[in-house]
């Protein structure tokens, strides 16, 4: 069974850091890319970062690029989203998500493995 699962989140005051982990079982990921996404109550998921297979691509949205950083670990399975600079606007719950295909992507349906998500909260 494959799993994917979110550590790190937390409260941080704004200006803040945070790590996000995302540990994978059930089956290696090197070849996949990888992402995160966010989504608050009420309202879609939505792109944050994402990856390809051999680390070489990422892409961000525009909301967080030079702020937060993506960076896979093949060997070990594990994602990870470095988040500098928290502003209140980046409180959400943060997925991990995984796609069969080897390049980036921003599109939700084409990840077809999701973690549970772990929340974030940023205080002004």
């Amino acid at each position: 069974q494959v799993r994917l699962v979110e550590s790190g989140g937390g409260s941080v005051q704004t200006g803040g850091s945070l790590r996000l982990s995302c540990a994978a079982s059930g089956r290696k990921f090197n070849d996949n890319a990888m992402g995160w996404f966010r989504q608050n109550p009420g309202k879609e998921r939505e792109f944050v970062a994402a990856i390809s297979w051999d680390s070489q691509t990422t892409d961000y949205a525009d909301s967080v690029r030079g702020r937060f950083g993506i960076a896979k670990d093949g060997a070990a399975n594990t994602l990870w989203l470095q988040m500098n600079s928290l502003k209140p606007e980046d409180t959400a719950v943060y997925f991990c998500a995984a796609r069969r295909s080897a390049f980036v992507s921003r599109r939700e349906d084409d990840y077809i493995w999701w973690g549970q998500g772990t929340q974030v909260t940023v205080s002004s």
